[in-house]
């Protein structure tokens, strides 16, 4: 299924195309070559300093670790989550080995998760970032240290739009996609002030 954005003007056709699927092929095994992909366009992503807060923990269909990262989600995205081939939680680096704040970090981390998901539209996989999850089970059931603030889990695979979703999930895969005009996201410009003598 696509669901090409209906865009102003002319933007690159990888973000003109991404969206973000809940119907994922159950079959579908994502392989070392294309995670390494995913996670090499993240590591070359800009940061603050080149400080490069991000953090991900990998986890595949199968694996110990990708259940208890399912186990973690909110049962909304458990609906659909397991038929995806790889669940990827996120995590930044939000303060340095001396307890001192990173404070660009969730800012910086954003960045890099946006160039994985570029790239995974690039690949012909798909990404559903979520924020459905219970991040106090995520830091106790993979042990993260107190400087690493779990931020998003991503689901990853490839985009099935046959897989039988429950409603409402299958309304909203099916639903055109929707945004805000750039005129409501612009913030005013402030009058001029004269300048003090």
């Amino acid at each position: 299924m696509r669901k090409t954005a209906s865009t102003a003007v002319s933007v690159h056709p990888l973000l003109a195309e991404r969206w973000s699927p809940r119907g994922f092929d159950r079959a579908h095994e994502i392989g070392d070559e294309a995670l390494a992909a995913l996670l090499e366009a993240a590591r070359w992503a800009p940061s603050a300093g080149n400080s490069q807060p991000w953090r991900f923990l990998v986890t595949r269909r199968g694996e110990p670790a990708h259940d208890r990262l399912f186990a973690a989600l909110a049962p909304g995205n458990q609906a659909w989550a397991g038929a995806a081939s790889a669940l990827i939680l996120v995590a930044a680096r939000t303060a340095d080995d001396d307890g001192r704040p990173q404070p660009w970090a969730l800012y910086d981390t954003g960045q890099a998760v946006a160039a994985l998901v570029t790239q995974a539209q690039a690949d012909g996989l798909a990404v559903h970032q979520m924020g459905g999850f219970d991040t106090d089970a995520v830091r106790a059931g993979f042990g993260l240290a107190d400087g690493l603030t779990p931020v998003v889990v991503l689901a990853v695979g490839r985009q099935d739009s046959a897989a039988g979703l429950p409603e409402p999930l299958a309304a909203r895969e099916a639903a055109p996609r929707t945004r805000h005009p750039v005129s409501d996201l612009l913030l005013p410009a402030p009058a001029a002030r004269p300048l003090a003598a």
